[in-house]
């Protein structure tokens, strides 16, 4: 094991690394950028080092500033978090031809999944459902029309490079698959690097459920549980819960055994999550995308199955074998706190001048601000994440409609109001809700 760890990230995840490592016996090294020097990641961890401005091209995607901090501090191990460069394949070569240890899987198993054209084909040929779509990049107009003439209406419009939630939109016919093709190639290229688009069937009444995947050192791949994801905002995630009401005992089985699938396809390293799509109507799944990294609702699969998959990230990044418990015990329910309004979920950073978590038993709240922090605008709104467990679906909604209630958070916008009324609402209490449950509640 080494003895060293820098978290290139910030915030909640940077403090939730280095409170395992920390247990674990291993220096923490956390990088920030201005505006982020006094968060709590930067105080908790063994030393810290600034990046400098904090748009993140000069900080937290700032590779050879980050590279410079771990030689600096003699890191031994790099540890992405999520987001920023925890999916970057060349960040992660960078890191170990530098001499340190990676926390993650390896750059090519990132690269195999990081275009979403390659990594359908792959799961393809693996036996891993992947919805009706081209299997070819689509690079203007005409040949999205064409793919859409074999496919049929409505398409989903993807960007090949993209993901959490960015890059995508609907098109219902012609004319708004030309409008659409055009608009997201544009965007993909600026922000992704590539124009490349997919076009695959959408489906307008579907769930997303996801597997949480651990690959072991000895090349298993474990598949620990599905989360349902399926309450979102514009494709990105508010609330999750495990395990997911939707799936039979058999269609667990299933997925679980075809998100080992896809581990095993890649020669999966650690903790990753195969994304689904799921036909509630017709029982079938399809593979939606792998995130090659740990993932923001991580906490749930560690609370019904008693395990720290931070810690789990790090021993395997050691080269040792765990055990991890496979069956799960009651149910989780994770509420995303995010600097925004409740109703149209507009940005609404600012400076935290009251803040009072919620605590008790079967309650967690990972946090990555405290009362006097500012909430900037360049990142991401995420503030913190409500955790809850309890025997029950019943009652896990309970204690996290308890503990909403009791999150109290002056200075920015909060949407916690959202939360209180996403879990009073008859469809989301009964189970059978999809990812257009936010809509209907607007």
């Amino acid at each position: 094991m080494f003895d060293s760890l820098l978290i290139a990230n910030r915030g909640e995840i940077a403090r939730r690394v280095i409170a395992t490592a920390r247990r674990m016996g291993i220096r923490t090294i956390a990088v920030y950028s201005d505006i982020d020097a006094n968060l709590p990641h930067v105080i908790e961890a063994d030393e810290a080092i600034d990046l400098g401005a904090p748009e993140p091209a000069a900080s937290y995607l700032n590779t050879e500033a980050i590279l410079a901090a771990a030689k600096r501090t003699n890191a031994q191990a790099v540890h992405p978090g999520y987001g920023f460069l925890s999916e970057k394949a060349d960040f992660a070569t960078a890191v170990t031809e530098a001499g340190m240890v990676w926390v993650g899987p390896s750059p090519q198993a990132i690269d195999a999944m990081g275009d979403k054209i390659n990594a359908r084909n792959l799961m393809a040929r693996h036996d891993v459902p992947v919805a009706p779509g081209a299997s070819d990049p689509v690079i203007d107009a005409d040949a999205a029309l064409a793919a859409a003439e074999q496919i049929g209406y409505p398409v989903m419009v993807k960007a090949a490079a993209g993901g959490g939630g960015m890059g995508m939109a609907v098109a219902e016919d012609a004319a708004a698959l030309t409008e659409q093709t055009t608009r997201i190639s544009g965007f993909a290229e600026r922000l992704f690097g590539s124009p490349d688009v997919l076009i695959e069937r959408y489906f307008p009444s579907i769930r997303h459920i996801e597997v949480q995947i651990l690959g072991l050192p000895d090349g298993t791949v474990l598949a620990l549980g599905e989360r349902e994801c399926s309450v979102q905002r514009r494709h990105q995630k508010l609330v999750e819960e495990t395990p997911s009401p939707a799936l039979t005992p058999e269609q667990r089985a299933d997925i679980l055994a075809a998100s080992r699938r896809a581990g095993e396809a890649v020669d999966y390293r650690g903790a990753g999550t195969v994304e689904y799509l799921y036909d509630a109507v017709t029982g079938r799944f399809y593979f939606l995308e792998m995130n090659t990294r740990l993932q923001v609702e991580h906490p749930i699969t560690e609370a019904v199955l008693g395990i720290d998959l931070v810690e789990a990230q790090l021993r395997i990044a050691a080269g040792e074998m765990i055990e991890v418990p496979s069956e799960p015990s009651g149910h989780a329910i994770e509420l995303r706190v995010n600097a925004e309004d409740p109703k149209r979920f507009l940005p609404g950073p600012g400076l935290i001048t009251g803040w009072h978590a919620p605590s008790g038993d079967g309650v967690r709240v990972d946090a990555g601000y405290r009362e006097g922090n500012e909430v900037p605008r360049h990142y991401d709104s995420l503030m913190a994440k409500v955790i809850v467990h309890a025997p029950t679906r019943t009652e896990a909604i309970r204690r996290a409609a308890d503990a909403a209630a009791a999150f109290d958070i002056t200075g920015p916008k909060s949407n916690l109001a959202f939360h209180t009324e996403l879990l009073a609402n008859p469809e989301f209490v009964s189970g059978s809700y999809d990812t257009g449950i936010v809509g209907r509640m607007r």
